[in-house]
């Protein structure tokens, strides 16, 4: 290889950034200090310049290189911290553990102020017999922009080693509709601990072998089996990102008018609103309350929304 390629970063470890060039040959980065001067850090997504380093590492199985240059980013996320994102995936189960409506509709918000289009995955459908929460969550997104999925996900076999990549789904027909989704798209999963991404990973991409974990029994959580984001190729043109499971959001960077532009059904109706810089929740004649008078809204997101609004405006500034 003779001077500066073009690649994508696909993971990075401790300083090290994994690069596959356009053959699919890996090779592992160091990042010139330049970026560090420039305030940039390469991102799983990036695409780069790189260039190989001739005298081989010997503690390195793969050639060696030095990233140049970070190519300009379609979009950028903090958290998870990736980048180039055709759409995210947002993957919760449905029992074990619950899902949080807060937790979810952070994730949402998050997602419409970087642009990103966002589909909804609820797994482990076959443990929501009792419950309803598969129907409280059409309900709740009835008048949203976002598709929802389904899907039974789990471990072939009740006596399966922990780490075991083989999987199994009740649920083909959802799954297949999953996979029509993801084709020819770069997405991002995120989502818990626990709901069952790592499965579903080993299912559409065996030669992955995500490693699989249980649910903590005391806690209910999920054990963290994916501890850095990473970049999985499905075939030329399907990508996904595997990320840290999360059990909480920071909002301090989030305004009020941020959570009014993460609500699509407050955005969607707050253009037709009367009052200028309308709080959406005590004015009279709000368009945007008479809508959830009419069920155009749901009352369990209206409700996500009143209080997330609530929670940055008694947010101290400093």
């Amino acid at each position: 290889m003779s001077g500066a390629v073009k690649g994508r970063i696909i993971r990075g470890i401790g300083g090290f950034y994994y690069v596959k060039d356009a053959k699919g040959r890996e090779f592992s980065c160091k990042a010139k200090g330049l970026f560090r001067k420039q305030g940039t850090k390469p991102l799983v997504g990036d695409m780069c310049m790189f260039e190989e380093v001739p005298e081989s590492d010997p503690d390195s199985a793969l050639p060696v290189g030095s990233i140049t240059e970070i190519l300009p980013r379609k979009n950028e996320l903090i958290r998870p911290a990736v980048a180039n994102v055709d759409q995210a995936v947002l993957f919760f189960a449905l029992k074990d553990p619950d899902v949080n409506p807060g937790l979810l509709d952070g994730f949402l918000v998050q997602m419409e102020l970087g642009g990103i289009p966002a589909a909804l995955v609820f797994n482990k459908s076959d443990l929501d017999e009792q419950s309803g929460m598969e129907q409280r969550l059409r309900d709740r997104f009835a008048n949203a922009p976002y598709r929802l999925f389904f899907i039974s996900v789990k471990e072939a076999g009740s006596e399966q080693a922990e780490g075991s990549s083989d999987t199994a789904s009740e649920d083909e027909e959802g799954l297949d509709s999953l996979r029509a989704l993801l084709k020819g798209r770069c997405s991002v999963l995120a989502g818990p601990s626990g709901a069952g991404k790592s499965s579903f990973i080993n299912l559409i991409a065996p030669h992955a072998l995500m490693e699989t974990g249980s649910i903590s029994q005391k806690t209910q959580r999920g054990k963290h089996t994916t501890r850095r984001s990473e970049l999985i190729s499905l075939d030329n043109d399907t990508f996904i990102f595997d990320t840290p499971g999360f059990t909480a959001l920071d909002y301090d960077s989030l305004t009020k008018e941020d959570v009014q532009r993460g609500f699509a059904e407050i955005r969607k109706w707050s253009g037709e609103c009367r009052f200028s810089g309308c709080s959406h929740i005590t004015e009279p004649g709000c368009r945007v309350l008479e809508k959830l008078e009419e069920g155009q809204i749901s009352r369990e997101r209206y409700s996500s929304y009143v209080s997330m609004y609530k929670a940055c405006g008694e947010r101290k500034r400093y």
